[in-house]
């Protein structure tokens, strides 16, 4: 897996994955997500047009980074989730708690 990193303004952060997102991969988006998140009111867009695979450890990262940006006053939005793993989230019970937008741009409007 690829992972990306932008800033956009005013306060933004926005990765990019590109590839499977799995046991093997979920600890670099750990690592990238987990430096983001631990800013004050941070704001960060995780784009997944790119993602071909996601597992359960990967979406995991995922809800871990959303809850510790909370914590801090800020939030992770997921951008552009395949129908795969929208219905994964889904299934899971996730789409209420993590924020989903269609496309990056969406996500970086609100």
């Amino acid at each position: 897996m690829q992972v990306l990193v932008a800033h956009h303004p005013p306060n933004t952060a926005v990765l990019n994955l590109r590839g499977s997102l799995d046991i093997d991969t979920a600890p670099a988006l750990k690592a990238n997500l987990s430096r983001l998140v631990e800013r004050s009111a941070p704001h960060v867009v995780v784009d997944l047009s790119g993602l071909d695979f996601c597992d359960s450890m990967g979406v995991g990262v995922l809800v871990t980074a959303h809850g510790r940006a909370m914590e801090r006053g800020g939030w992770v939005r997921l951008a552009a989730p395949s129908s795969f793993l929208r219905r994964l989230l889904d299934t899971l019970g996730l789409t209420e708690y993590l924020a989903l937008y269609p496309d990056l741009e969406a996500a970086l409007k609100e």
